[in-house]
C-alpha cells in the first residue's frame, strides 16, 4: 500500500476522503475551511495573550504534519484548543489584555504537554484504545470537560464586569452569536462566533466611534502593519509548576481528538481506528513544534467537521488547500493587527459564551452516552471534579501547586478507579435508602 491515497477525480455528490475536485473548487473549500476555524483559531491566542499570527501559521503547519502522519486519508484540521485557555491564565498570571509577559512559561508547558500526548499517541498506536477508554469513561471525560469551562467562568465574567456598556455590549455580543447559531441557515450556522463577532463589532464601531459612548477602536496598529512579514515567534521556558500544571490538558486532547474521529468515521462510513494513534501523536508533534515556536496547543476541529457534514466532501486535499490559507495568514502582521483591534467587551461577551460551551459540552458527553447518575460511583465522580474546577482547587506540595484544572482531571480519574465497580444506588448510597437487591437470571 502506498503512503499516500490516489485521489480520484469527483465532480459532483458526496466526495470521500481518498477522492478529490477540480483544484478551483479544492481551493474555495479550503478557504471555507479557513473561516470555519477562524472564530477559535483566532479567539483563543487573544484570551491567552498570544500573537494571533503566530497562533493560525501553526495552526497551518500542525494541519499538514498532521496529514502527512495520517497518510492523507484522516479529514481534520488542527485549531488553538480551548483547552489550554485555564491552564496557561493560571500559569502566567495572564491579566487579560495585551501580550502576555510570562508566554514563554506557557509554551514550556504546551510543550511538556505535547510531549506526553504524543507519547500517549505512540502507545496507542502500538496498543490500541482500549486501556484510554477504559482510564478515561464519558463519565470521566465530560466531568472534566464541565469542570474546565466552570473554572474560566470567572474569566469570562470579569472581563464584562467593569463599565455599563462593557456589561451590555458583552451580553449583546453573546447574545449575536446565540442567534446565528440558533436561527443562521445553512454554513451560516456553522460559524456563529465568526459571524457574532463580526456583527458585534460592527455595532461596537458605530456605538464608539461613530456615536462616542464608549472608547473608540484605534486603527493606528492597523494602518501601520505591513501586508507581508513575519510573525512574532517566542521560546519556551521550562519550569516544572507550569510543566505540571498544563501537560495534563493531553488527557482532554485524547478524549477530543478520539471523540472527532470516531465522528469523522461514521459521517463517512470507514473504519479509523488504526489511525487513532496515528492522530494523536501528529497532535502532539504539531502541539510541540507550535510551543516551540510561541504558538498555542492544538486540537482537531469540531466546527470544520460541522463544514464537512453540510457538504458532504471530505477529500484530504481540501485541508492541504486550507492549511495552505492559514500558513498564508500567518505571514500577514495586517490580519493579526485587525485580530487585535477586536474590542474588549466584545472578546469578553465570545468568552462568556465559548467557556459556558466548553462546560455544557461536558454535559453533551453524559447525555450521548447515557450516563447513568443514579450510579453513586458516577455522581460522586462529576461532583468532586465539577466543584474542584469550579472553586479552583489548588493542591499544594512544598513549591509544587496544582491549580484547579489539574485537580480535577486527576481527581475524576483517581475518584472513579479508587470508588471501583459496585450496585451502590444514589439513595442508598447518600439517603440512606435500604438497598435494592437485583433480579436474578
Amino acid at each position: 500500500m502506498s503512503i499516500f491515497p490516489h485521489w480520484r477525480l469527483k465532480t459532483s455528490g458526496e466526495v470521500a476522503p481518498d477522492e478529490r475536485l477540480p483544484a478551483g473548487q479544492t481551493l474555495v473549500l479550503g478557504l471555507q475551511h479557513v473561516v470555519a476555524m477562524f472564530g477559535s483559531t483566532a479567539l483563543a491566542p487573544i484570551l491567552m495573550g498570544f500573537d494571533p499570527n503566530t497562533a493560525i501559521l501553526f495552526s497551518g503547519i500542525g494541519t499538514l504534519l498532521f496529514f502527512v502522519l495520517t497518510g492523507g486519508r484522516l479529514p481534520s484540521y488542527l485549531g488553538s484548543s480551548f483547552a489550554f485557555i485555564a491552564v496557561v491564565i493560571a500559569a502566567t498570571g495572564y491579566a487579560g489584555t495585551g501580550p502576555n509577559p510570562n508566554i514563554g512559561v506557557a509554551l514550556g508547558g504546551i510543550v511538556a504537554c505535547g510531549v506526553v500526548y504524543a507519547a500517549i499517541g505512540l502507545a496507542v498506536h502500538l496498543s490500541g484504545t482500549a486501556w484510554i477508554e477504559r482510564l478515561m469513561p464519558p463519565v470521566v471525560t465530560g466531568a472534566i470537560v464541565a469542570a474546565i469551562g466552570l473554572n474560566l467562568a470567572p474569566v469570562a465574567v470579569k472581563s464584562i464586569s467593569g463599565a455599563g456598556f462593557d456589561t451590555a455590549m458583552g451580553l449583546v455580543t453573546a447574545l449575536l452569536v446565540g442567534l446565528v447559531a440558533v436561527r443562521g441557515h445553512g454554513l451560516a450556522r456553522r460559524l456563529p462566533i465568526l459571524i457574532g463577532a463580526g456583527l458585534a463589532y460592527g455595532l461596537y464601531l458605530v456605538l464608539a466611534n461613530g456615536l462616542g459612548l464608549a472608547k473608540p477602536i484605534d486603527f493606528a496598529r492597523l494602518g501601520e502593519a505591513a501586508w507581508i512579514g513575519l510573525p512574532h515567534f517566542s521560546a519556551p521556558v521550562f519550569t516544572a509548576p507550569a510543566m505540571v500544571l498544563i501537560a495534563p490538558v493531553a488527557l482532554i486532547l485524547v478524549a477530543e481528538n478520539l471523540g472527532h474521529i470516531k465522528g469523522i468515521a461514521a459521517m463517512t462510513g470507514r473504519d479509523y481506528d488504526p489511525l487513532i494513534g496515528r492522530g494523536f501523536l501528529a497532535d502532539g508533534l504539531a502541539t510541540i513544534l507550535s510551543g516551540f515556536g510561541g504558538g498555542t496547543g492544538v486540537t482537531t476541529y469540531a466546527e470544520n467537521m460541522g463544514v464537512m457534514a453540510v457538504t458532504r466532501i471530505y477529500s484530504t486535499l481540501v485541508f492541504v488547500a486550507a492549511a495552505g490559507f492559514a500558513i498564508l495568514l500567518g505571514f500577514s502582521p495586517k490580519f493579526g493587527a485587525l485580530v487585535l483591534t477586536i474590542p474588549g467587551p466584545v472578546v469578553g461577551g465570545l468568552a462568556l459564551v465559548v467557556f459556558g460551551l466548553i462546560a455544557a459540552t461536558g454535559g453533551r458527553i453524559w447525555v450521548q452516552d447515557r450516563t447513568d447518575f443514579s450510579d453513586a460511583r458516577n455522581l460522586v465522580t462529576a461532583a468532586v471534579a465539577l466543584i474542584a474546577g469550579a472553586g479552583d482547587l489548588t493542591v499544594r506540595l512544598g513549591d509544587f501547586a496544582m491549580g484547579g484544572i489539574g485537580t480535577a482531571t486527576f481527581g475524576a480519574i483517581l475518584v472513579y478507579h479508587l470508588l471501583g465497580s459496585g450496585p451502590a444506588l444514589v439513595g442508598e448510597a447518600i439517603h440512606g435508602a435500604p438497598p435494592q437487591t437485583p433480579p436474578k437470571g
